[in-house]
């Protein structure tokens, strides 16, 4: 009982350092990530704020250089007897030029006389703008500046402003007009929305006047009171905007100007942020920026996982170590006692040893002797197949025979003649005609010297050699075995195949035996046929070259096919064949890598597919498939 209380004290002391230690490592976490985090959005912000004022104070000085323009003076000081169309082009060129959005002059009671806008349904023309401030400070002699929204366009803008002097030397001149330059500030917010920051700029009233989000513009920061929004009412600086607000929540203050915050809606919401505030002294605004605390959950989650890890790791090699000195303690004991007894043990395996090495002596020598036993039988194996092989050309010879005596005794008998009309040519000086004659034996005796080739070429044996083999050549020669048979029989051939040579690797007595024992069945079905049609086809089909041989004799039957490439297995007569050829012909593909198969052909007849992969020699193009030569002979 009293080591499992030990255990148990053990187990929850250990629980709780890991929790202090992982809640310990995420506050230090937390503190060092928002203090990162602080120290990004200050340089983030003062960079922002310097190019905001920069990008405004560019313009500054061009409503200044554009009231000295003669041009706009000389109009200034008679519009109703000019036509002020050259006015609006030279204002629109400045427009273009400078990049502003808008350029318009006004006369001392603040009516518009011309605009750059002009030609847009929006001009500004002939509208009047003493409410804006930048009117009553231009005509009052000072640079004016304003921003809000157009009135006309609606669009938010900052507008510079300067007097335009027709006399300036008098004591009590006034101005005669003012100049005003619109500039849009959406170049400025494009900016912001690549950083990994929201930008917000709000005016005294607290206005977001900018944001980096679409979203939040022309939203108070926080809640107007009716005074307040009455008074923005007042000025038209907002238009009509509803001015909702933003619906920020202060969660802590962290630091003078920076604090925690989160949204309660809007597109805010789904997150908090760290905000900073720099004001903007040049135009009276504050930039505000909010930076995502997700890198600070990230970083305090790591701290966290990775001190419980140390924690971990220390708290499981403490317990390794205790662990490996008590094993030690019981190792040294138990090996005391067991020294004694590995004494006997070493002594017992010797002996064992001795024993089995002996047997295993006995059991290597027979399990020599019957892998050259083996080798023996493989051997013989493989000459008996040879010889089988053999067997079966030269009964498919004899079976060729009767068809060889007529190609042979036709040639023969003509030979006699032409030899006999000669003799009696030259008997009669008719030299010529016996010439021809002559050569006509000469050809005889080169076709019967074709015919015994082929006869010697099918009945040598295979050299078992590798090589490239031309499918279509292969195919005529087993043809050309057959033309006695095919004559006599008034067999018509269709030969199938693309135009371009078709080219597999294996042995070509081998391969030419199979299609000569194919084709010599294919004609033995169709002996009862009336119309034999004998039917060769060869194609290539992703890499695989096959080759067709069909006859429309009657068909094999549906309960010989799983049969007919068995061994001694044959449907013909007694003592018209071995059943050896189609046996013989399945272990000759699988030797070169191929297969053989029969299938029956609709609506009669039979067909033996070769299958070869496809092996190109480098020298030959590769065939296309969509090309086909049909002859029939």
């Amino acid at each position: 009982m009293k080591p499992r209380r030990w255990k148990g004290i053990w187990l929850v002391a250990i629980t709780l350092g890991l929790i202090l230690v992982m809640w310990q490592a995420a506050h230090l976490a937390r503190e060092q990530a928002i203090s990162t985090l602080q120290e990004d959005a200050e340089n983030e912000l003062r960079l922002s704020v310097a190019n905001l004022n920069g990008y405004l104070l560019r313009y500054d000085y061009l409503p200044q250089m554009l009231a000295t323009r003669e041009g706009v003076q000389r109009f200034l000081a008679s519009p109703e007897t000019q036509n002020a169309m050259p006015l609006n082009l030279l204002l629109d060129r400045f427009r273009f030029t400078a990049g502003v959005s808008d350029v318009y002059l006004l006369d001392r009671d603040a009516n518009t006389i011309a605009a750059s806008n002009w030609h847009r349904p929006n001009t500004f023309l002939g509208h009047n703008y003493a409410f804006r401030s930048y009117y009553t400070e231009a005509i009052a002699g000072r640079q004016g500046r304003f921003y809000g929204l157009g009135t006309q366009s609606l669009e938010r803008g900052y507008f510079f402003s300067a007097p335009v002097w027709l006399d300036d030397t008098s004591p009590d001149a006034q101005p005669s007009g003012v100049i005003v330059i619109k500039v849009l500030l959406d170049e400025v917010e494009e900016g912001w929305a690549e950083q990994d920051a929201e930008l917000l700029v709000t005016d005294n009233d607290n206005i977001i006047f900018m944001a980096s989000r679409p979203e939040l513009r022309m939203n108070a920061l926080y809640a107007l009171s009716d005074e307040q929004r009455q008074t923005l009412r007042d000025t038209r600086r907002y238009a009509i905007e509803p001015l909702s607000p933003s619906g920020i929540n202060i969660d802590a203050p962290y630091g003078p100007d920076s604090a925690l915050v989160s949204f309660s809606q809007g597109p805010l919401s789904s997150s908090r942020y760290l905000s900073l505030t720099r004001p903007v002294v040049e135009f009276g605004w504050h930039m505000h920026i909010l930076k995502p605390l997700t890198p600070v959950v990230r970083a305090q989650w790591i701290a966290a996982l990775m001190a419980g890890g140390l924690y971990g790791m220390i708290v499981l090699g403490g317990g390794i170590g205790w662990q490996r000195l008590r094993l030690r303690r019981e190792r040294e004991a138990f090996a005391e006692r067991e020294r004694h007894t590995l004494a006997l043990v070493r002594d017992e395996l010797e002996a064992s040893v001795e024993r089995r090495t002996h047997d295993l002596v006995a059991s290597n020598q027979r399990l020599s002797n019957e892998i050259e036993e083996r080798r023996r039988a493989e051997a013989n194996l493989r000459q008996t197949q040879d010889e089988l092989i053999q067997a079966a050309k030269l009964a498919v010879l004899g079976q060729l025979a009767a068809g060889i005596n007529h190609e042979l005794n036709q040639p023969l008998a003509a030979i006699r003649a032409y030899g006999e009309n000669a003799r009696r040519f030259l008997t009669l000086s008719r030299v010529d005609q016996a010439d021809a004659n002559l050569e006509q034996i000469v050809d005889l005796t080169k076709r019967m010297a074709d015919i015994s080739a082929q006869l010697r070429q099918f009945s040598r044996k295979s050299s078992e050699r590798q090589e490239t083999i031309s499918v279509q050549a292969c195919i005529e020669y087993a043809l050309r075995l057959f033309q006695g048979r095919l004559r006599d029989g008034h067999v018509t051939v269709e030969q199938h195949w693309p135009k371009e040579t078709l080219w597999v690797t294996g042995d070509l007595v081998r391969l030419e035996q199979v299609l000569v024992n194919l084709i010599s069945n294919a004609l033995h079905a169709m002996q009862e046929t009336s119309e034999p049609r004998l039917i060769l086809r060869a194609a290539l089909n992703e890499k695989q070259v096959t080759i067709n041989v069909m006859d429309n004799g009657p068909g094999i039957g549906d309960q010989h096919l799983t049969q007919i490439f068995e061994p001694f297995f044959s449907t013909k007569a007694p003592g018209s064949g071995l059943g050896l050829g189609l046996s013989i012909s399945s272990r000759i593909m699988d030797d070169l890598g191929g297969k053989l198969q029969a299938v029956n052909r609709d609506p009669t007849g039979a067909c033996f597919i070769i299958s070869l992969p496809f092996a190109p020699p480098i020298h030959a193009p590769v065939p296309s498939t969509q090309q086909e030569n049909n002859s029939h002979a």
